[in-house]
C-alpha cells in the first residue's frame, strides 16, 4: 500500500471546513431577554377565576341541597306573616338535629290529598304534634287534648274568621297537623290531613324579601 504525500512536503491538516464570516456583522436575536408577561398573567387570571367559580358553584349546590334554600310565597294562606311575593330562607338541616316544634313555620312537599294547588311545595305553621288529640270548638279555637291552644301569631281578623272546623282526631306518630295563619283562606291539614315528617323540607327561619319586611320568623 502506498500513501500519497503532498508535493509541497508539508503534511495536510484536517479541520473544519472554511466558512466566510463577516466579522463586522452582528447576529440579532429576536428574543431580547425579556418575555411579554401579559399572556401568562392573563391565562393565570382566567384559571384562577374559573377555579373560584367552580368552587362557588359547588358550595352553592351543596348549601341549597343540604343547608339552606329560598322559597317564593305564591298564595295568601299565611298572611299577614307571609305575604304574596315574599321570599323566605329555609333551614334544611335543623330537623335532623332536633324535633319539629309547635309554632314552627315549615315548608313541605305537597300531600297527595291536596288538590287546591299544583305547587310542588307548601308553607304552613305546625299546630299539632304527633300523638296529640286535636279539634276545635264553636268559636274556632284550636283544642289540643281538650285545652284551648294559645296562638299569639294569629291576628284579630284570623280569629274572627277561623275557617272550617277541625275534625277531632289523634295525630299519628310521626305526623304533624299544619295550618295557615290566614285561617279563612287556607287549605291545610283540615283538608288534606296531618303530614308525615318525611314530607317536611325544612324550617322557615327568616324573611329575606322584600327588604322592608326583612326579619326572623
Amino acid at each position: 500500500m502506498t500513501v500519497d504525500v503532498p508535493a509541497s512536503g508539508e503534511s495536510e491538516q484536517l479541520g473544519p471546513a472554511e466558512t466566510d464570516i463577516d466579522v463586522g456583522a452582528t447576529v440579532e436575536d429576536d428574543d431580547d431577554g425579556t418575555s411579554d408577561p401579559q399572556p401568562t398573567r392573563w391565562g393565570r387570571w382566567v384559571l384562577e377565576w374559573l377555579a373560584v367559580l367552580v368552587v362557588a358553584l359547588v358550595v352553592a349546590v351543596t348549601v341549597r341541597a343540604f343547608l339552606v334554600q329560598t322559597y317564593f310565597i305564591p298564595s295568601p294562606s299565611m298572611e299577614p306573616t307571609l305575604m304574596v311575593g315574599d321570599r323566605i330562607a329555609v333551614d334544611k338541616i335543623s330537623y335532623h338535629l332536633h324535633d319539629v316544634h309547635r309554632g314552627d313555620i315549615v315548608v313541605f312537599g305537597r300531600p297527595p290529598l291536596e288538590t287546591a294547588t299544583a305547587d310542588k311545595d307548601l308553607v304552613k305553621r305546625v299546630i299539632g304534634l304527633p300523638g296529640e288529640t286535636i279539634s276545635s270548638d264553636q268559636e274556632g279555637n284550636v283544642l289540643i287534648n281538650g285545652k284551648i291552644l294559645a296562638q299569639p301569631w294569629l291576628t284579630a281578623a284570623a280569629r274572627t274568621d277561623p275557617g272550617p272546623p277541625i275534625r277531632s282526631q289523634v295525630i299519628p306518630v310521626g305526623d304533624y297537623f299544619v295550618m295557615g295563619d290566614n285561617r279563612g283562606d287556607s287549605s291545610d291539614s283540615r283538608v288534606f290531613g296531618p303530614i308525615p315528617s318525611s314530607l317536611i323540607v325544612g324550617h322557615a327561619v327568616v324573611r329575606i324579601w322584600p327588604p322592608s319586611r326583612l326579619g326572623g320568623l
